[in-house]
């Protein structure tokens, strides 16, 4: 077994060391006076999306602890993105690979996961991923990945593969080098974990800025100090949100949560498009709804900084969904006012 796995280790280390870091880029927001915000694009990973990092260390620990063998199963409880990602890791050391997602999920990463040769299995809403997917682990004698669990100790957090570090080091150059705050949405809790420790590690006076959408428990468990709380609803917005608090949540090293209409989520996002020429997934929405509440409440006060969120992935998965009209006005509900607001700042 052990040369299975060093043969695996080795084909995913030399993956990455083909891979270049991601872009960070400045948003040109007319109306921002004294606050810079920049965007880290994750979409330009070789699978699309934030994701890529997760499940690099995933698989990674994974193997490091022994849990992966030659020929098993791979087992993922996900409503894409991150199944995307472990698909083409799996395809990559040569083991099968099943996502376990609601049916809601969107078409372009079900066609994605089966490009990496996985198989996806539906169930009919996020509540029944977990159990689902343990069941299925059983039958198959399989692993289940269980990205939220262990999402937040997989990832080195002082270094190795760590979107916290690039971005301190990206920004090195800039006029207000040391962010005065970083925002971030929640899905398993692993990167805002990543964040928040590496902020502590480091010293750094940089707020972290935790948004969550409807539908998700992380909020209200937030305010309320209660990991107990629980929800029978699914969240519109793909990648983030969850009807329980997930094990890799670490409310801890958050400063500060803020809850976002998923509306605005998507205004958001077609605001982006019109500001830069860019489709972004609507996580990313999200992410910088609360960067552009951040950075209003630092132009009341006078201060000035700059502000830190990530482009998610990329629109392209959600051009039936997220950008077409008729599905948001059924599904989402009426955007004009977020935008309109959001027009504000042009």
């Amino acid at each position: 077994m052990n040369q299975w796995v060093t043969a695996a280790i080795n084909k995913i280390e030399a993956d990455y060391q083909r891979s270049a870091d991601t872009h960070l880029f400045k948003l040109n927001v007319p109306k921002l006076q004294g606050v810079d915000i920049y965007l880290k694009d994750e979409s330009t990973h070789p699978t699309g999306s934030l994701k890529h990092r997760l499940a690099r260390s995933l698989f990674l620990y994974a193997l490091c602890n022994g849990k992966l063998r030659e020929g098993m199963t791979v087992i993922e409880a996900s409503s894409g993105s991150t199944a995307v990602s472990e698909a083409y890791f799996a395809q990559m050391i040569g083991l099968p690979f099943v996502a376990i997602m609601p049916r809601s999920t969107a078409q372009t990463k079900i066609r994605q996961i089966e490009l990496y040769e996985g198989r996806c299995h539906f169930v009919d809403s996020s509540p029944q991923m977990h159990s689902e997917a343990v069941k299925l682990a059983s039958e198959t004698s399989g692993y289940f990945m269980d990205q939220f669990t262990y999402a937040e100790r997989a990832t080195d957090w002082r270094g190795n593969n760590n979107i916290a570090e690039s971005i301190f080091m990206q920004m090195k150059r800039e006029e207000y080098p040391i962010p005065d705050t970083l925002v971030m949405s929640a899905g398993t809790g692993g990167t805002s974990a990543t964040l928040g420790r590496y902020i502590l590690y480091k010293g750094y006076s940089t707020q972290l800025v935790v948004v969550d959408p409807e539908n998700s428990v992380f909020y209200d468990s937030y305010v309320k100090k209660d990991r107990s709380l629980t929800s029978d609803k699914s969240s519109r917005i793909e990648g983030i949100g969850r009807p329980k608090v997930e094990h890799s949540f670490q409310p801890d090293v958050i400063d500060k949560m803020v809850q976002v209409p998923d509306a605005a989520s998507v205004a958001t996002i077609l605001w982006l498009e019109k500001l830069t020429g860019r489709k972004a997934g609507a996580s990313t929405g999200t992410n910088l709804w609360g960067a552009l509440q951040a950075a209003e409440q630092m132009m009341a006060e006078r201060r000035q900084g700059s502000i830190v969120t990530l482009m998610c992935d990329s629109g392209q998965r959600y051009l039936d969904t997220y950008y077409d009209k008729q599905w948001v006005t059924k599904c989402i509900g009426d955007v004009e006012p977020h935008l309109e607001r959001l027009n504000r700042w042009l």
